[in-house]
């Protein structure tokens, strides 16, 4: 029997972090800073790919999508954030905090697949030059955003459903700076097992087997570069894919740190930290600063700008 209907818990009171009575206004500050930049630095890369028709190839539309989704992410995790900081602990209402979790994980579920099709985007591109524009074509784009957007929505309705079937009776204290899975579950009264199931059970096609999708094309990948006779060949051909290789470094690297320290609540308020605030400043960073096609097209647009004005 679902119990929840008589749940008494409605709000949700968020501690955040400990000990930052002193540097919290620096710490509201630095955090504004990272999101205005994180928002700008994405949308810029969105506006600049869509502007640019030397941009419109599959891996700069795949890049605009990954994009949108750092500042889905970002949004969802910062400005609440930011309350939490500045008052040391905040209340959010119940829903409010599902809410939040639900558009975490699928933020988090589309940045795996994200990564995993650019992966692919990248193989194809280097192992198979010739077949390319045939196999990366805009039907296969459209396919495959479409198919990232309904694995979202199916991960939501299976995980919604599934809490739905939990009794909150308190306490109502999360002791981080979001509404996080474990955090979560550690405010039910009811057995969470079917739950924590579910959730392993997702996590193989949605976060491992992107994983081992990015792992094989990367094999393929550097046996293809190492194959390249001239060095200026092979450091031309593992430029195009060097970005794309940083990114998924850094997401998945704090990502799986989460996995090998699953008791230590400290460690892994850190780690979170790192990819949900910092992966999405530092991913269109990446792209901009090491790409030399995307600097040109930037280029491009300001001369026009300032000419116009």
């Amino acid at each position: 029997m679902p119990h929840s209907n008589s749940s008494v818990v409605t709000e949700i009171f968020l501690l955040g972090f400990n000990n930052l009575q002193n540097i919290k206004i620096f710490c509201f500050l630095l955090l504004l800073i990272i999101f205005c930049v994180t928002v700008c630095g994405n949308l810029l890369i969105i506006l600049v790919v869509s502007y640019s028709r030397s941009l419109h190839s599959p891996m700069y539309f795949f890049l605009t999508q990954l994009s949108f989704t750092d500042i889905l992410l970002s949004t969802t995790i910062v400005p609440n954030m930011l309350h939490v900081v500045l008052y040391e602990g905040t209340f959010v209402s119940f829903i409010g905090c599902l809410i939040q979790f639900y558009v975490f994980s699928a933020s988090e579920i589309l940045e795996c697949l994200l990564l995993s099709v650019m992966s692919y985007d990248r193989y194809q591109a280097i192992c198979n030059p010739l077949q390319y524009n045939m196999v990366m074509d805009l039907t296969f784009c459209m396919k495959a955003i479409l198919l990232c957007w309904v694995i979202i929505f199916t991960v939501i309705l299976a995980l919604s459903v599934t809490m739905n079937f939990l009794w909150f009776c308190g306490p109502n204290v999360i002791e981080h700076f979001f509404c996080d899975f474990d955090p979560l579950l550690e405010l039910s009264c009811s057995d969470p097992f079917f739950l924590k199931v579910e959730d392993m059970i997702l996590a193989v096609p949605y976060v491992l087997s992107p994983f081992i999708v990015i792992l094989v094309s990367y094999v393929y990948i550097i046996i293809t570069i190492l194959n390249i006779p001239s060095v200026s060949g092979r450091q031309k051909t593992f430029s195009t894919c060097s970005s794309h290789l940083a990114v998924v470094s850094l997401y998945y690297g704090s990502l799986l740190s989460i996995y090998l320290f699953p008791n230590k609540k400290s460690v892994k308020k850190t780690l979170s930290l790192f990819y949900t605030v910092v992966t999405p400043l530092l991913n269109p960073m990446i792209y901009s600063l090491s790409n030399r096609d995307i600097k040109q097209a930037f280029k491009k647009i300001k001369s026009k700008l300032f000419s116009a004005l």
